[in-house]
């Protein structure tokens, strides 16, 4: 019972920085065009805005090959009942 609760938890915590990432990319994206913030803040916020696009791109990616993969492993085992493709 104790494993449910703690992710219930996690899943809500997961929402709630979903539902505030646009103000936070927003926030950055003004530091970032700031003239008068220091360069190594803008810097800085050019980082987090650039970091995450650039994972979330690479896992797009590694998604793509592991679904490409199980229809190929599907493809192969065409009888089996786990392809659900």
């Amino acid at each position: 019972m104790g494993c449910l609760v703690a992710d219930g938890v996690v899943r809500e915590s997961a929402a709630r920085v979903q539902q505030a990432s646009p103000a936070a990319v927003s926030t950055l994206l003004e530091i970032m065009a700031d003239p008068a913030a220091p360069a190594s803040t803008r810097v800085r916020a050019a980082d987090s805005v650039l970091d995450p696009a650039a994972k979330a791109i690479e896992i797009e990616d590694i998604e793509a090959r592991v679904d490409r993969l199980a229809r190929a492993v599907c493809n192969v085992r065409s009888s089996s009942a786990r392809c659900r493709f």
